[in-house]
């Protein structure tokens, strides 16, 4: 695994003749060493349209300085990026290959500009000798590798915070810089202004272009004329524009699955459930001849998430109800054979997740994701204004659900409700989605009624989670009994899940009866 760390810095606007001003009167500072001048000499990798850029990735190897290696960063927030990094070797890592495979599939990976820059460097110190910040002044020499090799050179200064540092520090450190009329750079990193900078004349002239004509519709549609009203959004317009932002997190979150973050396969899951979902919901937007078949392959990539997602979920229900018991009533190696359980699942999970995003499928359907919105198969109903016909779409989500949830009441406890329930919670969640889509372009009534579907999945989801650890329990006392051991406290647990089970359903009957409120459909459909 590459070495990891978050990288908080600033950039300022120089010239040859800047001068840094004394930092040492910075809050904080007691001294500032001067660390002399290092050479940096760095390639930076990227595809030949350039996906990384994009995205605002970077991929580059760099000698000289004391971290020579393979960086690859990953974007965070503004002036906010993760770095890792692997040994200097001749090919690009394995590793950051895989965590890159998302945005560049079968694309090649080909040095686009080289970076040789004189680091001036100054480390501001606290009283004890601890480094709070590294101030350097860089002197670039820009390379473009592609496309005719033109070149630019600039000067820039950069403040990045020492590991663990209050990016409160960087304030103080900016307020002085600003005193002495150093400004903020207009570029966020070194890469992104050498391309700009380097680029090709018939590019840059395009890209003037591009942001000569910025005003446009969320499917790209500009503004023919200067000085007419730009068109107002459609309805295919605003699908779009969803499907686009769950395409787009969907790539976002591959390699965050991959270094195994917290949350990022529920994550992954739920982008790629409401992506499905609003293929699926408006239908009469969107030709189902195209969006079916990849819809499929959604709803087949969200189930192999869920095999993990819902064992995590799980464990952490198991765990929870076990540690709300007293330690009296936790009778036998209750959490050692817990944790004999979950280790037993997890064995081997990453690895069939990592296999999965490295398979041929998976890539297809990226490929598939993208096709999609290059050409979106938009129907006559996608010119109509948003505000007629995404409220149907939603309103016949909820007509669904309203069934369901009917039916789910018309049973008497027992398998047949806990099923008809599950269907239920999974028409409130696609109704949910289905009204986020539309909110942008329904304001606060759809987020009201999102809201408030949010409030019924939510008591439909804590009642299936625990119809599955009922189910869990079971199975972890025939083995302790067969083991020999006390399946009591396994019984225990089970009676609670069994009567909080019980608990949701009498709450059911009167959260719906507030969720479905009439003036709240009115609103949505005014």
């Amino acid at each position: 695994m590459a070495d990891s760390k978050r990288e908080i810095e600033r950039k300022y606007a120089a010239t040859a003749a800047t001068r840094l001003p004394d930092l040492s009167r910075v809050a904080g500072v007691f001294a500032v060493a001067h660390r002399g001048v290092t050479e940096l000499d760095a390639v930076y990798y990227d595809t030949e349209d350039l996906r990384l850029a994009a995205d605002s990735l970077t991929l580059r190897r760099r000698t000289g300085g004391s971290d020579a290696g393979w960086h690859l960063k990953f974007p965070v927030a503004s002036g906010i990026r993760d770095e890792l990094r692997e040994p200097l070797c001749d090919a690009l890592p394995r590793s950051f290959a895989g965590l890159l495979r998302s945005r560049v599939r079968d694309r090649t990976l080909v040095p686009v500009v080289r970076l040789v820059s004189a680091r001036d460097v100054h480390h501001l110190l606290d009283a004890e000798g601890a480094l709070l910040a590294e101030v350097s002044v860089d002197r670039v020499r820009a390379e473009r590798l592609t496309g005719g090799g033109s070149t630019a050179a600039w000067t820039e200064i950069e403040a990045e915070l020492a590991d663990d540092g209050d990016p409160a520090f960087l304030d103080a450190v900016e307020r002085r810089l600003r005193k002495a009329g150093i400004r903020p750079s207009a570029s966020p990193s070194k890469l992104s202004r050498a391309l700009a900078e380097t680029a090709p004349k018939r590019k840059k002239a395009r890209k003037k272009a591009r942001e000569e004509a910025r005003e446009e519709a969320p499917t790209g549609r500009r503004k023919s004329l200067a000085g007419k009203p730009r068109q107002k959004p459609t309805a295919g317009d605003h699908v779009l524009v969803y499907i686009r932002r769950q395409a787009e997190a969907i790539v976002a979150l591959d390699p965050a699955v991959r270094r195994d973050l917290p949350d990022s396969v529920h994550q992954l899951r739920v982008a790629t459930r409401r992506l499905r979902s609003a293929l699926r919901t408006y239908r009469k937007i969107l030709d189902r001849d195209v969006t079916d078949p990849v819809a499929a392959e959604l709803k087949w990539l969200a189930a192999e998430l869920g095999i993990e997602r819902d064992q995590e979920v799980l464990d952490a229900r198991l765990r929870s109800g076990l540690d709300a018991l007293p330690r009296t009533l936790a009778l036998g190696p209750v959490r050692g054979r817990l944790r004999i359980r979950s280790a037993a699942r997890r064995n081997g999970s990453r690895r069939r997740i990592v296999a999965l995003l490295d398979g041929k499928r998976y890539l297809d359907l990226l490929e598939s994701l993208d096709a999609l919105l290059a050409a979106p198969p938009l129907l006559p109903a996608a010119s109509r204004a948003p505000e007629r016909a995404l409220p149907r779409a939603v309103l016949k989500e909820y007509g669904r659900l309203a069934t369901r949830i009917g039916r789910a009441l018309e049973l008497p406890p027992g398998h047949e409700r806990d099923l008809a329930s599950h269907e239920a919670r999974k028409a409130a969640k696609r109704v949910r989605y289905a009204a986020e889509a539309a909110r942008p372009a329904l304001g606060r009534p759809a987020k009201r009624f999102a809201k408030r579907m949010k409030t019924v999945q939510s008591l439909l989801g804590d009642h299936q989670d625990s119809v599955v650890a009922r189910e869990a329990l079971r199975t972890l006392a025939v083995q302790a009994h067969a083991a020999g051991e006390p399946a009591f406290t396994w019984g225990l647990l089970y009676g609670r899940e069994e009567a909080a089970a019980a608990a949701r359903e009498r709450e059911l009957p009167e959260v719906w009866e507030r969720a479905s409120r009439p003036e709240l459909r009115a609103a949505l459909g005014s």
